[in-house]
């Protein structure tokens, strides 16, 4: 009901736009080619609420998956050991999905959108699988590595325990944009306000 899915396809140009205007990256996508939707998404890194990862693939095979690069294997492996490690993962690297926790498998799926150096993140719902503890410890990583990237992170959560790590909160109810402020505003005006805010949809 709160038309994040439509709001997160739209920005991650994964389908077209009938009419109006929405610019992602500084790109019209109302009217564009398939081709150069493809194009956009090569700037997009997808973190999604399942980790989907490949079960049969080590952490760094699943993160290579992801490596854009004509060269040499071993050059994608170096690169996504290098996220890996980025992550905390590095003595990771070989293990399998089965044998991670859910907060190392949702490292995992970090690093395989990060590791293209992408400009924008699109993040579905990373913390609901996971406990406070490992939540929080997902998005610190998520808030750190994005900073040192210099890439921006759209996140939608229903997880108000993690509100204060945004620079910025968009709350989404019934599909409309109810408030746009920083964490410190949106905070306040919730405690002037309802006390419960666990159904609402948050945009960090």
């Amino acid at each position: 009901g709160s038309g994040k899915t439509t709001l997160l396809t739209l920005t991650g140009a994964l389908r077209h736009l009938q009419d109006g205007s929405l610019r992602i990256l500084g790109q019209e996508l109302v009217g564009m080619s398939d081709r150069a939707m493809v194009n956009v998404r090569r700037n997009i890194g997808f973190i999604f609420q399942a980790h989907n990862l490949f079960e049969s693939l080590t952490a760094s095979q699943n993160v290579e998956m992801a490596v854009e690069l004509t060269g040499e294997s071993s050059a994608k492996r170096v690169q996504a050991a290098a996220m890996l490690s980025a992550l905390g993962l590095e003595n990771r690297v070989d293990y399998k999905p089965h044998s991670l926790s859910g907060g190392q498998k949702q490292r995992v799926a970090i690093a395989r959108a990060l590791v293209n150096h992408p400009k924008l993140i699109l993040a579905d719902e990373p913390t609901a699988a996971l406990d406070k503890k490992s939540g929080r410890d997902v998005v610190n990583y998520l808030h750190t590595l994005s900073r040192e990237e210099g890439c921006t992170v759209l996140m939608v959560t229903h997880d108000n325990r993690i509100l204060d790590v945004a620079d910025r909160i968009i709350n989404l109810v019934d599909g409309r944009l109810e408030s746009d402020s920083t964490p410190n505003a949106f905070i306040r005006n919730k405690q002037s306000g309802p006390a419960d805010v666990s159904a609402d949809m948050f945009i960090m």
